[in-house]
């Protein structure tokens, strides 16, 4: 079990410096590295409580430092599509802790998100699919849940991650073959290549 760091502003303090050495062994390029160099002024309350969150037993990281650098990293990568501090940290925990359930990568989910809604809550496709993840409403009545409200960021991640998860492992571990059967263009390759060209370009991180 993971024990948690102490949380408090002279513990934060040290991240430029940290990030700095991390961005020199790992290679970050000059904006994540811009981006991971936090002023105190930019550690709003919503930040410890995300990152308490991020470091959880359950965070899929090896140590609490790869945490700081995934989160503060994703949240430089997030700018453009989600203005505020706040959303940016309530959202970034929630793709992690919903990948990390469903066993899927959780920069892989957020390409995901970028290519179906652009991060925006309250789209709906000419389809009538819905939210983040554009999930298709059907999927309440079919797992009867159907007072669940997929506008809501929580539930349209919890939804989106196991349908995908679900035909990943109806597909045997074939990711363009899955996200196919996620977008509902069976056998064609067009939309997994958006994703992955997204994920490649925009979200890939070094394992």
């Amino acid at each position: 079990m993971c024990l948690k760091p102490q949380l408090s502003i002279s513990w934060l303090r040290g991240w430029a410096a940290r990030l700095t050495l991390a961005a020199s062994v790992w290679g970050l390029n000059g904006p994540t590295l811009a981006a991971a160099t936090i002023s105190e002024a930019d550690l709003p309350h919503a930040l410890l409580t995300t990152l308490e969150a991020v470091m959880s037993d359950t965070h899929g990281f090896e140590d609490h430092y790869d945490a700081e650098v995934w989160l503060l990293d994703m949240r430089h990568r997030l700018t453009p599509y989600v203005t505020h501090d706040n959303q940016r940290f309530e959202l970034l925990s929630l793709v992690q802790r919903e990948s990390r359930r469903a066993g899927l990568n959780p920069e892989l989910v957020l390409a995901l998100i970028q290519i179906e809604s652009r991060f925006a809550a309250d789209a709906v496709s000419s389809a009538g699919a819905q939210g983040l993840m554009q999930v298709m409403p059907f999927w309440k009545k079919e797992i009867g849940r159907p007072a669940d409200d997929l506008f809501d960021p929580a539930t349209n991640l919890e939804y989106g991650c196991t349908i995908l998860a679900f035909y990943l492992k109806q597909e045997r571990g074939d990711m363009t073959k899955a996200l196919a059967r996620y977008n509902g263009s069976r056998h064609q390759t067009w939309y997994p290549e958006r994703v992955l060209e997204a994920w490649t370009h925009h979200w890939w991180v070094s394992q």
